[in-house]
């Protein structure tokens, strides 16, 4: 009977034992986790970008002038060499200061009294005229009966034609002092004086829309006073779209031309669309850290029928995937899974219950997962996001996704 009384004493021990070790056992941590299998990759470059007329046709102001009021708004239809963008008038003249306005009278004066010294040199023309006139009348009568010689005669004529001379010459003279007068006045008319449009016969230069296709932009929409090459209009046609987007120079040199691309966030469904063009010169853009980077554009064509995004218009902005590679049957990550252990990467693998830490080789990512290049297998169950009380060895209790 001692040895049946042991083995129970025995037996109770390891019970109790047993019951205060599952009490103190920690109990596994659970986790998210995720069955690896092979798929389809892909791995694209995105950023925002905007749309484009491909063709938009500034028109500029030709000469210097008074603008007037145009009569178009922004996205009015125009038809080529037949709409009117606007009419430039001569511009008013300047104001005059005081003392140019006294110098300019004093011109008018001395211009006037150039005109009346004009006037009597016309009249002593015409008086000297007639005189001659009168002796080659005499001279006549007098060679038909021989009194005079033929040289007084011919002396008679050459007066006359002399004297004629003379009074074309100072009606000349006369002529220009009165167009001395004028333009001195002229040079004397103030801005909004009635004088500066008294004629009512002021030149004038209309500028038309040069292609057909709608009003982009108009900078110059109220009368005004502009420059010659003044930005007047824009116009285009918005049947012909394109997007363009600028990309760090580096993700430029891993796109090929050609490649496909899908246009979203633009307010309707994915369009698909091909790089068409990369710019071959880089430029500098500060990024919102304050940070210059270089980058290009890319110009895409959309490959979707126009219907589909009637409503996109000319500088609307849109956001732009272009792939950069694509593979097949490739095992994949999900990035939540890599963390870093020293210089390689590394995940949590579930084994027999048990988180196991295994350091892994990828190639390409994207923002969801990454190509596995050696150390794991296709059904592996990797832990997601692990926590700080994930470790090597540890029991988790896995949640599968």
């Amino acid at each position: 009977m001692a040895w049946l009384k042991r083995l129970l004493l025995l037996l109770l021990v390891l019970g109790l034992g047993g019951a205060v070790y599952w009490g103190l056992r920690p109990d596994p941590v659970p986790v998210d986790a995720a069955v690896l299998a092979r798929g389809q990759m892909q791995v694209s470059v995105g950023e925002e970008g905007k749309t484009r007329i491909r063709d938009v046709y500034r028109v500029s102001a030709p000469i210097a002038g008074r603008a007037a009021r145009t009569s178009l708004k922004v996205g009015d239809e125009v038809v080529g060499d037949e709409t009117l963008i606007t009419t430039i008038h001569p511009a008013d003249p300047p104001f005059i200061d005081v003392r140019t306005e006294r110098e300019l009278r004093a011109a008018v004066s001395a211009a006037s009294a150039g005109v009346g010294y004009a006037e009597a040199e016309l009249s002593r023309a015409n008086a000297q005229l007639r005189l001659v006139e009168g002796d080659l009348e005499r001279a006549q009568r007098l060679s038909r009966s021989g009194t005079i010689s033929a040289r007084a005669l011919e002396k008679a004529v050459l007066d006359v034609e002399t004297a004629k001379a003379g009074v074309r010459e100072a009606e000349a003279s006369l002529e220009l002092r009165r167009s001395e007068l004028r333009s001195a006045e002229a040079r004397l008319i103030q801005p909004g004086s009635r004088e500066t449009y008294a004629n009512g016969d002021t030149c004038c230069v209309e500028v038309r829309a040069p292609v057909s296709g709608v009003v982009l932009s108009l900078p110059v929409d109220s009368e005004q006073v502009i420059q010659a090459g003044k930005l007047l209009a824009e116009i285009g046609s918005t049947s012909d779209l394109e997007i363009v987007v600028d990309l760090l120079s580096n993700q430029a040199l891993s796109i090929e031309q050609g490649a496909r691309a899908t246009i979203t966030e633009w307010g309707g469904q994915p369009l698909e669309a091909r790089v068409r063009r990369i710019d071959p010169a880089a430029f500098t853009k500060v990024s919102a850290l304050g940070i210059e980077e270089q980058r290009v554009n890319a110009v895409l064509d959309i490959e979707a029928p126009r219907e589909t995004y009637a409503r996109l218009g000319h500088g609307f902005r849109v956001y732009v995937e272009i792939v950069v590679w694509t593979g097949d049957d490739i095992l994949l990550v999900p990035l939540g899974a890599l963390f870093r252990a020293g210089p390689d990467w590394a995940v949590f693998v579930v084994e027999e219950g048990q988180a196991r830490l295994r350091r892994v080789e990828i190639g390409r990512r994207n923002t969801q997962v990454a190509q596995v290049l050696s150390g794991l297998e296709a059904g592996d169950l990797v832990i997601l996001h692990p926590s700080d009380r994930v470790e090597d060895g540890i029991e988790v209790a896995p949640r599968q996704e």
